[in-house]
C-alpha cells in the first residue's frame, strides 16, 4: 500500500475532525460534509510537498470553501424533509443537543454566502481578512455579510433558550 507523501497521513489523522466540524458548518449534511472533506483531502494530497511547507490546514480549508461553493450549483434540490422529528420521551439525554440542532436549522435558512461568511468568522475564528481571502471577497464584504447573517440568526432565533445561543447571537462570538 502507498504511504503517500511524508506527513500527509498524520496530518489527516490529527486535523480531520476539527476539518470535518467545518465542513458540516459549510454544507449542513453529514454525508455532504465527509463528501466535501474527502475531496478536499484528494485535491491537497497531490500538492503536499508544497503545501506541507507552509500552513496545510488554511490550504485544505481553503479548498473546502470553494468547492462547497461550486457544489451549490450543482446539488440536487429535489427532496426535502417534511416537518419536525417527534419529541422523544424521556428528553434529551445528551445536553445541548437541542441548541445544535436550533442553531443548524437557523444557519440552514441563511443564504450559503452569508452561512460561509458566519462559520467560517464566528466558528472558524477567521479574521475578516482571511475570510476574505478564502471567500475570494473584499474585506468590507465580509462584513456586510457577516452583519445580515448575524441580523438573520437573531430574527431566526428569536427568544433563544439557551444562554450559549443567547451570548453567540449578542456578541457575535462564540463562548
Amino acid at each position: 500500500m502507498d504511504e503517500g507523501p511524508p506527513g500527509f497521513r498524520e496530518f489527516v489523522a490529527t486535523r480531520s475532525p476539527a476539518l470535518l466540524r467545518l465542513a458540516w458548518m459549510l454544507t449542513l449534511d453529514a454525508g455532504a460534509a465527509e463528501d466535501l472533506l474527502q475531496t478536499a483531502l484528494a485535491r491537497t494530497w497531490p500538492h503536499w510537498d508544497r503545501v506541507a511547507a507552509g500552513r496545510p490546514e488554511a490550504y485544505v480549508r481553503q479548498v473546502m470553501v470553494r468547492t462547497a461553493g461550486s457544489w451549490r450549483h450543482l446539488r440536487w434540490r429535489g427532496e426535502v424533509p417534511a416537518g419536525r422529528l417527534p419529541e422523544v420521551a424521556g428528553g434529551d439525554p445528551t445536553g445541548g443537543h437541542d441548541d445544535r440542532v436550533v442553531l443548524a436549522q437557523a444557519l440552514a435558512a441563511l443564504p450559503p454566502g452569508q452561512r460561509q461568511v458566519v462559520v467560517l468568522r464566528y466558528y472558524a475564528d477567521l479574521s475578516e481578512r482571511e475570510v476574505a481571502g478564502l471567500v475570494g471577497c473584499s474585506v468590507g464584504t465580509v462584513k456586510s455579510q457577516a452583519s445580515k447573517g448575524l441580523a438573520r440568526l437573531r430574527a431566526g432565533l428569536a427568544g433563544p433558550t439557551s444562554p450559549v445561543l443567547a451570548d453567540v447571537l449578542e456578541e457575535g462570538r462564540p463562548t
